[in-house]
């Protein structure tokens, strides 16, 4: 294979010191279903009180290049890793107070492509440096696709971190790991949303949260009443007094993007045309569908007005 051919994967954590980026990095050297024997470059950009045992990765093909100022990530730097090691994986652990951008593509060998940023943030001290190191925390939040809020406790406020983060990034992965003696904290899925409101109502960033929910668990929304923007699709073989309002989701990539919607019966004919966007407020039912073949949530109208297309249509998880 000539290095044209070669696409070196990059991955690149981010986090304020002591957040858990090297405790995240061990774990998923460790797991096996990531780390098969790949030649891999770990490039170290700060000290923490956790360690990597040098010698131990060495073993496991893994190789340890330390960078102590930022001006030491440049292109020749770079270059060296990869003619040196020929790496089939680079990781790198970035310094949580430098900003991002000495680790554009532009500044990498042509054979390393960025393939995800993973973000890092301690439950228990994100509230002070949300207020003394915003636009620190913002840069790092902006550009995730994954952020791991960890060190959680019964008493960490997930609903609010994940709307911190959707403000300036709606396509991030949000993960949640309990603090040590706090494994309960985790078991129930924190909904952005009241599900007791006498209408549930389901904000744009929101939705795919909502419908993925509804469909695990039909009987807890079962006579409730919900209220949520979507685009109309009338199936041709549908009835005029039914429709399926949703949305498009991408679930894991550009090329895997599906509808996400229900049935909505009305006591009247739909007045809409496929595509249109209308805000609907109905009640849920679970009913007998072949297309669930069995049992799950179908919504009766109580109300349907025109409504307009989000800045971004798209639903992300």
């Amino acid at each position: 294979m000539n290095n044209q051919d070669r696409e070196v994967p990059v991955y690149l954590f981010t986090g304020i010191l002591e957040s858990g980026k090297t405790s995240f990095i061990r774990d998923t050297l460790n797991d096996p279903g990531f780390s098969r024997g790949e030649k891999t470059v770990l490039i170290v950009c700060e000290e923490g009180i956790e360690e990597y045992d040098a010698v131990a990765l060495s073993k496991n093909n893994i190789f340890i290049e330390t960078v102590e100022e930022k001006d030491g990530l440049s292109q020749e730097f770079f270059k060296k890793c990869e003619d040196f090691y020929k790496p089939e994986r680079v990781m790198i652990e970035y310094n949580g107070m430098w900003e991002l951008d000495a680790v554009d593509e532009d500044n990498m060998p042509e054979e390393w492509v960025l393939a995800q940023v993973i973000s890092t943030v301690d439950a228990t001290t994100f509230n002070m440096y949300w207020t003394n190191m915003r636009s620190i925390i913002i840069e790092q939040l902006s550009l995730s696709d994954m952020v791991i809020l960890n060190r959680c406790t019964n008493e960490t406020k997930r609903n609010e971190f994940r709307k911190c983060v959707k403000i300036f990034n709606k396509k991030a992965q949000i993960g949640y790991e309990a603090a040590e003696g706090f494994e309960d904290a985790l078991k129930e899925e924190e909904l952005p949303f009241d599900i007791n409101a006498d209408i549930i109502e389901i904000d744009d960033d929101d939705y795919g949260m909502w419908f993925v929910d509804a469909m695990d668990n039909p009987k807890k929304y079962d006579g409730k009443v919900v209220k949520f923007n979507a685009m109309v699709y009338k199936p041709p073989k549908y009835p005029n007094t039914c429709f399926v309002p949703g949305r498009f989701a991408m679930t894991c990539c550009a090329d895997d993007i599906s509808f996400m919607g229900m049935l909505c019966k009305s006591n009247t004919e739909i007045p809409f045309n496929d595509k249109d966007w209308v805000t609907v407020t109905a009640k849920i039912r679970r009913e007998f569908l072949k297309e669930y073949r069995g049992k799950g949530p179908v919504l009766h109208l109580i109300s349907a007005e025109k409504s307009t297309k989000p800045e971004d249509d798209l639903v992300y998880f």
